[in-house]
């Protein structure tokens, strides 16, 4: 079930009330705040810098400038707050403690709760990206598909017969914190060689200084530091035929399709959903994932996976994110 809580004060006082819904993505670099109304249409976006090392109260009180300075000009009371995030747990309304972060263990519905009287809905992030894609994108077909979403980590989630799967306890599709390399990169979770060490803005990064280590190849990415260089100009170089910035994505790409093929032999989905910030990328990535998934599924798997690229001009969180006020999710 996914968490409710009627919040007790209310969010701008002068407004009418009307079937719009705010819908907001938090991630590890980006929040995303969206006006949605009942056709899943975003009538009005904000983003902004999360922060995520900074406390969590620093956060929530930039989230209310934004959220007050957006229903002030629209003038229309929203119908409830539906939120995505990682390490969301939907069962306790619980964060619980995300890698990228530096909230620890937190309570964000009673956060909400404390400040808005409004009925409030959280989700993980990919869960709810997932959500966005069955209802307004990519997967509206699909019944049973695995959704990623690569930006400052990696995102997952598992539909089956159209449902979200939440596990036990609310926590399941951590797909990125699945080994690659048990003794390699420390991750932020804590653990050594995870997925997202990899596949994600910061294992981008981490590849193309490790190759600009150990190969001779010239790059104008060695003009850049670490702490100055993005996925974005990776991306750029990869598009110009930069060999280290292609051999780079090519890396991820085979590391990724490993991943998945292992995926796809566990929940046989007919289709895999891909969106992120990593996605610009193009083929420099999903040529290579496609290989190597191939390459490392059972000759029953074979030939039977669609892959789905998200489209990057929508937020499809934050259409998710609105749409656990408009829709039944389990």
């Amino acid at each position: 079930m996914v968490v409710t809580t009627n919040l007790r004060k209310p969010l701008i006082s002068n407004m009418k009330n009307g079937k719009t819904y705010i819908g907001i993505d938090i991630g590890g670099t980006n929040t995303v705040i969206g006006l949605v109304d009942s056709k899943g249409k975003c009538l009005k976006q904000k983003t902004f810098l999360t922060h995520s090392k900074e406390p969590v109260a620093s956060f929530m009180m930039n989230l209310e400038k934004e959220i007050t300075r957006m229903f002030n000009q629209n003038g229309n009371y929203p119908s409830g707050i539906g939120v995505g995030v990682p390490g969301a747990n939907s069962i306790t309304g619980f964060v619980e403690a995300p890698g990228n972060f530096n909230w620890g263990r937190i309570n964000l519905a009673q956060m909400f709760m404390e400040k808005y009287d409004l009925p409030v809905k959280i989700m993980n992030d990919a869960a709810v990206a997932a959500l966005g894609e069955i209802y307004f994108g990519a997967a509206q077909d699909l019944k049973n598909f695995i959704y990623i979403t690569l930006g400052t980590g990696v995102g997952s989630s598992t539909i089956v017969n159209g449902k979200i799967v939440t596990g036990h306890y609310g926590m399941a599709g951590e797909l990125g914190h699945t080994k690659i390399y048990p003794s390699n990169r420390m991750c932020s979770c804590g653990k050594r060689g995870c997925l997202e060490t990899y596949v994600s803005a910061n294992g981008i990064c981490r590849t193309v200084f490790e190759l600009l280590s150990t190969e001779k190849t010239e790059s104008p990415l060695n003009n850049y530091s670490f702490n100055n260089l993005s996925p974005k100009i990776v991306t750029d170089f990869a598009h110009k035929g930069d060999a280290i910035a292609i051999e780079a994505y090519k890396y991820a790409g085979k590391i990724l399709g490993e991943k998945l093929a292992d995926a796809v032999g566990l929940l046989n989905p007919e289709a895999i959903v891909i969106s992120g910030g990593l996605t610009a990328a193009g083929r420099f990535l999903f040529e290579s994932m496609k290989i190597s998934i191939e390459e490392n599924l059972l000759q029953m798997h074979k030939n039977t996976v669609e892959i789905r690229l998200s489209d990057p001009d929508i937020n499809y969180a934050v259409l998710g994110a609105a749409s656990l006020l408009m829709k039944s999710v389990y």
